[in-house]
């Protein structure tokens, strides 16, 4: 096992703070899916971000612009995805879930990689890569025939089977708003948590990155679990910069939930 780089109190802390809570809930960001082979985007050198342009890749302009480059990265996307596999992080939240000691679990990941593990309560606020939309007459379909329509398409673009317009992944593209359902669940949830666990997560991109100021605000305790600083850091009650499996790994043993 990798040695843990976080301090043993912080994690100590923790502990008494989620022994003591009434509700426990996780918001995970990128950071949780990269022992799964998944880069993040911002890191430097090896984050997603740093190889494209995502105004250019992934804005919805750029979609109903040049749907051909769009997919030409999406595909590649959806190819990548398919593949990937939870990780320890990702269990270690299932078996807190299961042990009565993690009410729900909020992401801005697309991966589906909390649902595979096996997380019953999960809120994805930026939507999932699971299916594809039609804009134009609503079709909706499995990421598994959008890719089997991409191999076919003479274009490199996957298309509505009733009107011919190009597919849409149902993920939150930059500028598009996020769904109202979904965040407005994600808000109640952090407002009513006793405890929030931020994992993975930069804490920069809105509006999700304000959900840890609602659990403040309302009361709660909000633990920060990533490497690399983030804005809300002096916001927290325990902050965790080791590894984000040994931290996790280290947290649920010493709940006994393992």
């Amino acid at each position: 096992m990798r040695a843990r780089i976080g301090a043993p109190a912080e994690v100590d802390r923790l502990v008494e703070l989620v022994r003591a809570a009434g509700t426990v809930v996780a918001l995970t960001g990128a950071g949780i899916s990269v022992p799964s082979g998944i880069p993040d985007f911002r890191s430097p050198q090896t984050g997603l971000w740093q190889r494209v342009d995502p105004m250019a890749v992934a804005h919805i302009d750029a979609f109903r612009r040049d749907p051909v480059r769009f997919w030409s990265f999406y595909g590649e996307r959806f190819a990548t995805l398919a593949s990937k596999q939870p990780n320890a992080a990702h269990r270690a939240l299932v078996r807190m879930e299961r042990a009565g000691m993690l009410d729900a679990v909020i992401t801005q990941n697309i991966d589906r990689l909390h649902r595979k593990a096996g997380t019953a309560q999960l809120v994805e606020v930026h939507g999932s890569v699971d299916t594809c939309s039609c804009l134009g007459c609503g079709e909706r379909v499995r990421s598994e025939q959008a890719r089997e329509r991409l191999s076919r398409a003479r274009d490199g673009v996957p298309r509505c089977a009733s009107c011919g317009l190009p597919l849409k992944p149902d993920v939150v593209l930059f500028g598009e708003l996020l769904a109202r359902e979904p965040l407005e669940l994600a808000q109640r949830l952090c407002e009513g948590a006793d405890v929030l666990l931020c994992i993975g997560s930069s804490l920069e991109v809105h509006p999700v990155a304000g959900l840890p100021e609602l659990t403040r605000a309302a009361g709660g305790a909000v633990a920060i679990i990533t490497q690399g600083p983030t804005p809300l850091d002096q916001l927290a009650s325990v902050r965790l910069s080791g590894d984000v499996v040994d931290e996790l790994d280290a947290l649920v043993h010493a709940l006994g939930a393992a």
